[in-house]
């Protein structure tokens, strides 16, 4: 009996290797895209902040900057290849009240989609990712 068992075990592994690969890889891709997702919040963060304690309707620019690029000049690489000038609108400035006067500005980025390094692995399909819009909103003192 134990003779005929020879050789079952690899064939099930090889059986089970393209499964494991696909979840190692769906794993690592939601991994991925969390780690953009938290990034471009960051950014998003950063970009309010600064604009915060700038006078109301400047440096649009260099917010925008600072979401694609990490710096105020825009220099450098993107931080992220999916994320492009048209996915970050201009930010938005208001006022409430009246005594005390509170002013916020509003950034956001919307589009934004994440895209897995790898489209099809066994003839399962990844696909794209949609993001809701991403945005934060600071009090500015100004």
């Amino acid at each position: 009996m134990r003779h005929r068992q020879q050789g079952v075990a690899l064939v099930e592994f090889a059986f089970v290797l393209p499964l494991l690969l696909i979840v190692t890889l769906l794993c690592a891709e939601l991994g991925r895209a969390v780690y953009r997702y938290n990034t471009t919040a960051k950014t998003v963060r950063d970009a309010v902040r600064y604009l915060s304690v700038q006078t109301p309707g400047t440096h649009a620019a260099e917010a925008r900057n600072l979401i694609l690029y990490g710096n105020v000049a825009g220099t450098g690489a993107l931080l992220d290849p999916a994320l492009t000038a048209a996915n970050v609108p201009a930010p938005t400035w208001q006022t409430a009240g009246s005594d005390p006067l509170i002013n916020t500005v509003t950034v956001r980025v919307s589009g934004y989609q994440f895209r897995p390094m790898v489209a099809n692995m066994f003839g399962a399909r990844f696909s794209v990712i949609a993001f809701n819009d991403i945005s934060a909103t600071m009090r500015s003192p100004l």
